[in-house]
C-alpha cells in the first residue's frame, strides 16, 4: 500500500454511521416511552397502598377513593404492621401510608396515636379516619397500626420509617431484603443504584481526582513516577488484599450476621479477597520478570512526554470525554429508572392500588443496556481518534520547532467531517464481543446452583475466551484509528494495514510498547484499587440493610472507565507514535530526497 500521511480524505464507513443514527432513534423512542409510562418518583420517593406518591401532589386513580391526595408534606412511608411483615406473591402484606414524620417513641394505645397526630401533625391511621375518631370508631383497630407501635426513624433508603426495636427491625429488614432478592436482576440493580447513590457519586469524583493527578504526574514526573507507581501498586494490592481478608474474617465471626444481605456480603467479600490476592500475585510476578525493561519504558515516556508537550491541550481531552460520558450516564440511569417503574395502576379490593409491569419492558431494558455499552465505547473511540489525529499531524511535520496550529481542533474537525462512521464500527465490534460475556455471566449466575463442575469450567473458558478476543480487538482498533487518521481509509482497510505494518517491524518496538501499556495498566489498577478501598470503608458503615455489592461493582466500573479514559492519552499517544515511526521507516530511507520525520531519539 502507498502511504499518504494526511494528504487524502474521504468519508469512511457512512453506512455504519447511518446504522448508529437508526439505533439512537430506537433509544429516543424508549426514552419517550419511559418518560410517559414510567414514574421514577415512585421508586425514589416511595408510595402508599392507595397509589399516592409521597412528597408530591397526586392524580386520582379510578376506583381508588383515597388516591389523588396532596402528599407534599408527607414524605415518609410508614407500614401499619412493621413488626410482622410477610411476603405474599412478591407483595408486602401490610398497608403502608405516607406520613409527615415517623414516631420517635413507642405508642402503646389509640390515645397515644391520637396525641401523636395532634402534636406532630402526622396521622398514622388510614386517611379517611379523622383524628377525633381514633378512640371512637369501632373499626379503628383495623384502620390504625398494630399496637404497640415501635419507635422508628426515617432511614435514607427510599424514605422508609425503619423500626428501631431490635426484633421488629430484624423482621422488617429481612422482609424488605427478601422482596429485593425475589424480584429480577433488573430491579435489584435499580435498588443497588439508589441505595448507595450518594456514596457512588462521591467515590466517582474521587476516582476522577486520582485519574487527573496521575495524568499530570505522567506528564511532568515520568521518570520518578514509573518507579513510584510500581511501589504504590505493590503496596496497594497487598494492602487491599489484607483489608478484604480482614473484613471477611470480621463479618464471618460477627454473631449478628443473620440477614440474607449480610450473608451475601460475606460471600462477595470472600470472592473479592480471593480475586484481589490472585491479581496481586500475578502482577507482582510480571513486575519481577519485566523489571529489566524499565529503561525502555523510560525512553518511551520521554518521547510521549515530548509529544504531549508540543500538544498540551491533549491533557484536557479526557476531561471533556469524562464530562460527555457523565452526561450520558446520568441520562441513561434516568431513563432506566423511569423504564423500571413503567406500569399501569390497577385497583384491588378495599380501594388499594397495585402497579403491574407492562409487557415488553424487559426487551426495552436490554436494548437500553446495549445502548449504554455501544455509546460509551463510541465516545471513547472518538477520544482515541482525536488524540491519534493530533499526534499524526504533529509527527508528520517537518519543522519540529514549529508545530501545526491547533492540532486537536483540526483532528476533531476531521473526525466529525470524515471518520465518525469508523469510530461507530470499531465501537460496535467491541460491543458485539462484550454482550456475549454479559449473557454468559448472567446464565452462570442462574445455573450456578446446579453445581456442575463441567458446566462451570465451560462457562469460565468461554468467558475468558471472549475477554481475550475483546482485548486483542481493542488493540487492533486503536491502531486502525491511527491508520485512518494517517491515510484516510475505512476501518477494515485501516485495520488490515495496521496489522501488516506492525507485524513487519522489530520485536523491540513491540516489547517497549507492551511494557508501556503494562505501566499504564498499573496506573489504572492504582486508581481502581484505592477507589474500591474507599468504597469498602464507606459501605462498611452500613452493614445492617444496605446491599452494597452492586454499588461497589459500579464504583469499580466507573473508576476503571475514568482511569482508562484519562490514561488513554498516554496509551494512544505511545501507540500512535510507534505506528507513525513504523510507517516512516517503511516509506522513507533517511536520504535527502526522503528524510525521516521522526526524532533522532527513536532511531
Amino acid at each position: 500500500r502507498e502511504w499518504r500521511p494526511i494528504v487524502y480524505r474521504k468519508c469512511t464507513d457512512t453506512l455504519w454511521l447511518l446504522l448508529f443514527f437508526l439505533f439512537w432513534a430506537g433509544l429516543m423512542f424508549i426514552t419517550g416511552y419511559a418518560v410517559i409510562a414510567g414514574a421514577a418518583e415512585r421508586l425514589v420517593l416511595g408510595y402508599d397502598s392507595f397509589g399516592n406518591i409521597c412528597g408530591r401532589k397526586n392524580s386520582p386513580v379510578k376506583g381508588a377513593p383515597l388516591s389523588g391526595q396532596d402528599m407534599t408534606n408527607k414524605k415518609y412511608v410508614f407500614f401499619l404492621n412493621s413488626c410482622s411483615l410477610e411476603m405474599q406473591s412478591f407483595k408486602i402484606s401490610s398497608l403502608f401510608l405516607c406520613v409527615s414524620s415517623c414516631p420517635q417513641e413507642q405508642l402503646n394505645s389509640l390515645e397515644d396515636l391520637q396525641s401523636f397526630a395532634r402534636s406532630n401533625g402526622s396521622c398514622l391511621c388510614v386517611y379517611n379516619l379523622n383524628i377525633s375518631s381514633y378512640t371512637l370508631d369501632p373499626k379503628a383497630a383495623e384502620l390504625c397500626p398494630t399496637l404497640p407501635v415501635p419507635p422508628s426513624k426515617s432511614f435514607p433508603l427510599f424514605n422508609r420509617c425503619v423500626p428501631q426495636n431490635p426484633e421488629c427491625y430484624s423482621k422488617y429488614a429481612s422482609v424488605l431484603i427478601s422482596m429485593v432478592n425475589e424480584v429480577d436482576v433488573f430491579h435489584r440493580i435499580l435498588s443497588g443504584i439508589l441505595a448507595g447513590r450518594d456514596t457512588v457519586i462521591g467515590l466517582t469524583v474521587l476516582a476522577l481526582a486520582f485519574s487527573f493527578i496521575l495524568v499530570l504526574a505522567f506528564r511532568f514526573l515520568w521518570m520518578l513516577l514509573v518507579r513510584i507507581l510500581i511501589a504504590l501498586v505493590v503496596f496497594g494490592l497487598l494492602f487491599v488484599s489484607g483489608v478484604l481478608w480482614w473484613l471477611y474474617y470480621d463479618y464471618r465471626n460477627d454473631p449478628s450476621t443473620e440477614l440474607e444481605t449480610e450473608k451475601e456480603n460475606v460471600k462477595f467479600l470472600l470472592g473479592y479477597a480471593v480475586f484481589s490476592t490472585i491479581v496481586a500475585v500475578v502482577l507482582l510476578s510480571l513486575i519481577l520478570v519485566l523489571r529489566k525493561r524499565l529503561q525502555f519504558t523510560l525512553q518511551l515516556f520521554r518521547i510521549v512526554g515530548k509529544t504531549i508537550g508540543r500538544i498540551p491541550f491533549l491533557l484536557f481531552q479526557p476531561l471533556w470525554t469524562f464530562l460527555i460520558l457523565l452526561v450520558f450516564w446520568v441520562f441513561w440511569v434516568a431513563v432506566l429508572l423511569s423504564l423500571g417503574t413503567a406500569g399501569t395502576a390497577q385497583t384491588t379490593s378495599g380501594g388499594q392500588v397495585e402497579y403491574r409491569a407492562l409487557s415488553g419492558i424487559c426487551y426495552m431494558a436490554w436494548y437500553h443496556f446495549v445502548g449504554l455499552i455501544w455509546t460509551s465505547e463510541f465516545i471513547i473511540a472518538c477520544q482515541q481518534m482525536t488524540i491519534a489525529g493530533a499526534v499524526v499531524t504533529c509527527y508528520f511535520n517537518r519543522n519540529k520547532n514549529s508545530p501545526p496550529s491547533h492540532p486537536v481542533l483540526s483532528s476533531i474537525s476531521v473526525l466529525f467531517c470524515y471518520h465518525l462512521g469508523t469510530a461507530v464500527k470499531g465501537s460496535f465490534l467491541i460491543t458485539i464481543l462484550r454482550i456475549p460475556r454479559i449473557i454468559l455471566l448472567y446464565l452462570y449466575n442462574i445455573l450456578k446452583q446446579k453445581e456442575s463442575a463441567c458446566a462451570k469450567c465451560l462457562f469460565k473458558c468461554c468467558f475468558c475466551g471472549f475477554w481475550c478476543q475483546e482485548s486483542c480487538l481493542r488493540y487492533v482498533n486503536q491502531h486502525a484509528y491511527t491508520t485512518t487518521a494517517i491515510n484516510g481509509t475505512d476501518f477494515s482497510t485501516s485495520a488490515k494495514d495496521a496489522v501488516f505494518i506492525l507485524a513487519k517491524n522489530s520485536a523491540k518496538l513491540a516489547s517497549i510498547s507492551c511494557f508501556g501499556d503494562f505501566i499504564l495498566f498499573l496506573g489504572k489498577v492504582f486508581v481502581v484499587c484505592f477507589t474500591v478501598f474507599g468504597g469498602l470503608m464507606a459501605f462498611n458503615y452500613h452493614r445492617e440493610l444496605q446491599v452494597w455489592v452492586v454499588p461497589l461493582l459500579l464504583v469499580g466500573f466507573f473508576a476503571y472507565v475514568m482511569s482508562h479514559s484519562f490514561l488513554s492519552v498516554f496509551e494512544v499517544t505511545a501507540d500512535a507514535t510507534f505506528l507513525c515511526f513504523a510507517i516512516d521507516m517503511e516509506t522513507n530511507d533517511g536520504s535527502a530526497e526522503k528524510p525521516y520525520f521522526t526524532d533522532q531519539e527513536l532511531l
